[in-house]
């Protein structure tokens, strides 16, 4: 795990921490070609472009997979009933992450990107 995503993480509650964990296990499965760095004050993906961030706030896990992202899953989020705008979508904290949707997100952004 990258330093600084390391810390990033360690720095909110255990339940928490498993989340994040848990995203970031997700948004690596996709392909062995994507990196992890730090941009932006939160974790960060790529592979030869940008593909995802995410970051973790009070009530919420937010991720930011670029407007091409949100704009091409957007119905996915209306039926999950999750809050989203032009860049990003939230994960409420304590609610199951929708893993196969954010891997289909991740590969699209890949495909995207290549």
């Amino acid at each position: 795990m990258n330093e600084k995503v390391y810390e990033y993480i360690s720095a909110f509650p255990k339940d928490v921490q498993d989340t994040l964990i848990l995203l970031r296990q997700t948004i690596l499965s996709v392909h062995p070609s994507i990196t992890e760095g730090f941009s932006y004050q939160m974790p960060a993906y790529s592979s030869s472009k940008p593909l995802a961030y995410f970051a973790a706030y009070k009530k919420h896990i937010g991720f930011y997979p670029t407007a091409s992202g949100i704009k091409t899953f957007e119905d996915d989020f209306i039926s999950l009933g999750l809050n989203y705008s032009k860049g990003a979508v939230q994960f409420p904290i304590g609610t199951e992450l929708p893993l196969q949707l954010i891997k289909k997100i991740v590969a699209f952004k890949l495909n995207e990107a290549n």
